[in-house]
């Protein structure tokens, strides 16, 4: 939902693949990004892709003790996003150099499950970061069932 509750994305995880796979829908049911775990990588790696061209890949950087950080690389190859923070409790960032794109928090829901992609610049591409925020959250909670 955008901040006037009005329905805007929808993400739809499908069962029953090989991989793990999400498709990010706008309110008419069209898929705008395709999301799905790269096969035979070495270290988890999700790939986002838009009309079937590779868009984004994104793969955990580095770990400290209180936060997670994964690294999205653009298609383009130049450009690379910094997502960190306390991903499996839903509040972190997404930078490009060092200028905040977008804010994931649940602070500002009640609802259990819920948490929001504050979009800080105008801009940026919304359905690319919300596609990234479900890779991380998808990454660490695997990263903990592995655990």
């Amino acid at each position: 939902e955008d901040d006037r509750g009005n329905k805007v994305f929808l993400v739809d995880g499908k069962a029953m693949r090989v991989r793990d796979t999400f498709e990010l829908k706008d309110t008419h049911g069209r898929v705008l990004i395709d999301i799905h775990q790269k096969m035979f990588a070495l270290r988890d790696t999700m790939v986002i892709e838009r009309d079937g061209e590779p868009l984004a890949t994104i793969r955990r950087k580095r770990l400290s003790l209180l936060r997670n950080h994964y690294r999205v690389s653009l298609a383009d190859r130049s450009t690379e996003l910094d997502v960190s923070g306390k991903i499996l409790d839903r509040e972190f960032a997404v930078e490009y150099d060092g200028e905040l794109l977008a804010v994931v928090s649940r602070r500002w829901l009640h609802v259990r499950e819920t948490y929001g992609v504050d979009i800080v610049r105008d801009d940026a591409d919304p359905a690319l970061l919300i596609a990234v925020a479900v890779c991380v959250i998808h990454l660490a909670e695997k990263e903990r069932e592995d655990d």
